[in-house]
């Protein structure tokens, strides 16, 4: 099977229903922002990541593709995603986020981003999470979206953040905090 099909030659590509939208409809971007972002995670994991760490970005990447089928669907005509995000997977961050922060300090100070070369890298796919956020924000205006996937992708953001915290932490790196 060849990669190319040449049907997006014209500015529009398919979607999981029957249409075809332009590439820059706000569902393509939506769908291109989360792609990125799940890149961003695997580069992550590429380095030398602290094991809690991985196996939690692991089991995101492939949650990540249920949100990108949610927001590639055009025709809301019943046929759901085998698993779709639920509000359960908002709270499963939560418990990542609570376990991972427990012996991390308050925050009294904005943080720089970076640290050790994957704690800046979750930096960065924290700040490639709120932009596809606010993608989905912008789809969710046009087609509404279940509530799941906005409370996901919010929450995300604040994972990707913990877990720069952690990693950090975890390599015995020291957080430079922002200079007032």
């Amino acid at each position: 099977m060849k990669i190319y099909t040449r049907g997006g030659d014209s500015g529009e590509t398919g979607t999981l229903g029957p249409e075809r939208v332009p590439k820059d409809d706000p569902r393509m971007v939506a769908c291109g922002d989360v792609d990125e972002l799940n890149a961003a995670i695997g580069c992550a994991l590429a380095g030398n990541i602290s094991p809690e760490v991985a196996v939690v970005l692991k089991r995101v990447q492939n949650e990540l593709f249920h949100l990108g089928m949610e927001l590639a669907k055009t025709a809301r005509d019943g046929h759901e995603p085998a698993c779709p995000l639920t509000l359960e997977h908002v709270g499963r961050l939560e418990v990542d986020i609570d376990r991972l922060s427990r012996n991390l300090g308050e925050l009294s100070e904005f943080i720089l981003p970076g640290g050790d070369a994957c704690a800046a890298q979750l930096h960065l796919a924290r700040t490639v999470c709120r932009r596809a956020e606010r993608s989905i924000v912008a789809l969710h205006r046009k087609t509404p979206l279940p509530t799941a996937c906005l409370g996901y992708i919010n929450r995300l953001s604040d994972l990707l953040f913990v877990m720069a915290r952690f990693q950090n932490r975890h390599s015995g790196r020291h957080e430079d905090v922002w200079q007032k």
